[in-house]
């Protein structure tokens, strides 16, 4: 049996799984606590392996394994920015919001502002970081399936983009949060299972010596020592000072944007209680750090073994790394068979991966359009429940076309690198204004709007006019130029730029209610009145 064939009955048969756990959830999905909170039922443990889950994208799976196959060093960067935001959720975020709000971010916003401008503001938010995100996982959906079928041309990959849409958008409609919570803690245990399995071959290979792989890895490379040094993609001397700035910029993204990330935090409210909700980043935590050192070991045995040029061959930007990797440790140990199971197991793996991811963020963006915009803002709290679920059913649809059409264009980029602009854009917009509401006695409306408009604003001015867009080979438009930013990660001038945003709002407005300050106080610290409705 062929690669193929195999790879796609793994497929299939993961996605009846999973449209069958969709099914189950619809008909467990009574009302909007259901919808949007999976009914607060799963236990610490469950909700760790669904933020592990909605966590370990294709960005991270294929996306790190690909730079660290391509850059040696610098590639890991990624691996320990994405680990340690997790403490900056833990320590700032995590029990806090889940005590505070009921059903998105904006909710903990609302509560002590006046909650039409900053609803507005929150949704618009939500569904901008959402489309980022989306779009890395689309283009992740692209390169794996040239790789397995040999498709050449932008079509199939398009094709294939549009199905993981499709898909994506049957499980957020039927399933909501429950049924999302289920597929992402399914494929957290086989991403977790898949990535140890090609992780101790490819150790067995080498002895179970790590300086053995690295020292072929570098080898293989063409770049020899240089390529387990620092300084190969970011930080290089033809970069010189903007080099440096670029990678701080990437450094202040990925370690503050996850606190920032709709859909990571709209998983804390699936906890019963404020223990859980903090039990579930210890075990997220976990399994995301044991899933970063395997991606080590990925990229580094995709060096040594597949060949940084051969990488190159089939995607520029190193998507296939994880895949290919596994292709050859199968070939090498079992034969031909053994490559054929392995890479179609991976690539299962990787598909799996995508469409749980996916359907996290469209839950995250369509759950804000309908709580937030729809039944908050245009209704003016006056919407029933099951309004408010119909509208985030039609919402996914379209949030979900918008992403496939712009899945389609943005091919050619590094999957890691798209989150990365996601993470920019999350930490600018979404963090000064979480932390200045959970930790600021004065803040108010305008300095929330601000800090999110701002920072959201700016991010997005800026990738506009970087080298990510326009003016090289690699960029989105390769034929035009009109970068004049010269940084390709805007967070080091967005980040502050939002928390200043935010400052400057609240002290020109004279807006400020102590009573509601200390009333949220006492609901973040003891979890009081999670459970009840946002007053607003």
């Amino acid at each position: 049996m062929s690669h193929e064939t195999l790879a796609v009955i793994l497929f299939l048969s993961f996605v009846a799984g999973t449209l069958a756990i969709t099914v189950w959830a619809s008909r467990h999905t009574k009302d909007a606590t259901d919808f949007y909170a999976g009914g607060r039922s799963f236990s610490g443990v469950q909700n760790g392996l669904a933020i592990g889950g909605d966590y370990m994208s294709a960005a991270s799976f294929l996306g790190i394994a690909g730079l660290i196959a391509l850059y040696g060093y610098d590639g890991f960067l990624y691996s320990i920015g994405f680990l340690v935001a997790w403490l900056v959720a833990l320590l700032l975020v995590a029990e806090l919001l889940r005590n505070s709000g009921r059903f998105t971010m904006a909710d903990v916003l609302a509560f002590r502002m006046s909650p039409r401008p900053v609803r507005t503001a929150a949704g618009v938010s939500t569904i901008a970081v959402s489309i980022f995100y989306l779009l890395a996982q689309m283009v992740g959906a692209g390169a794996l399936v040239a790789l397995l079928f040999g498709f050449t041309g932008d079509f199939a990959k398009g094709a294939t983009i549009a199905l993981v849409g499709a898909l994506m958008i049957i499980y957020v409609v039927f399933g909501g949060m429950k049924g999302t919570t289920w597929v992402q803690i399914v494929k957290a245990v086989l991403l977790m299972g898949g990535a140890t399995l090609v992780t101790l071959l490819v150790l067995g290979k080498f002895g179970f010596n790590l300086s053995t792989l690295l020292r072929d890895a570098a080898e293989q490379s063409g770049k020899n020592e240089a390529f387990l040094e620092p300084g190969l993609r970011y930080a290089t001397e033809a970069t010189g000072l903007t080099g440096k700035l670029d990678l701080i910029s990437l450094g202040l993204a990925l370690v503050l944007g996850t606190a920032g990330l709709p859909h990571i935090l709209i998983r804390f409210y699936t906890t019963p209680t404020a223990r859980d909700a903090r039990k579930s980043v210890f075990w997220g935590i976990g399994i995301i750090g044991a899933f970063y050192l395997l991606t080590l070991v990925l990229g580094f045995g995709a060096a040594a073994l597949v060949g940084t040029e051969t990488i190159r061959e089939q995607n520029t930007a190193g998507n296939t790394a994880a895949p290919q990797l596994a292709e050859a440790i199968g070939n090498d140990i079992f034969g031909d068979a053994g490559g054929t199971i392995l890479l179609a197991v991976i690539a299962a793996v990787a598909f799996a991966t995508i469409l749980a991811v996916v359907a996290g963020l469209t839950l995250a963006s369509s759950s804000s359009f309908a709580h937030d915009l729809y039944a908050h803002v245009f209704k003016k709290g006056t919407a029933t429940e099951r309004d408010e679920i119909r509208v985030a059913r039609i919402a996914a649809l379209v949030i979900g076309a918008v992403s496939i059409v712009l899945g389609i264009y943005a091919q050619r980029l590094n999957v890691a690198f798209l989150v990365a602009l996601a993470f920019a854009v999350a930490a600018s917009g979404n963090l000064p204004a979480i932390l200045y509401s959970l930790f600021w006695k004065r803040f108010n409306t305008a300095g929330a709007v601000a800090a999110i408009y701002g920072g959201l604003g700016s991010a997005i001015f800026l990738v506009v006019f970087s080298p990510v867009v326009s003016g090289n080979e690699r960029a989105l438009f390769t034929d035009a130029d009109f970068s004049w930013f010269p940084l390709e990660n805007p967070g080091i001038i967005s980040i502050p730029f939002g928390f200043v945003c935010g400052w400057l709002g609240t002290i020109f407005s004279k807006e400020s209610n102590g009573g509601k300050y200390a009333e949220i106080e006492v609901r973040a610290l003891t979890g009081a009145g999670a459970e009840k409705a946002v007053h607003h």
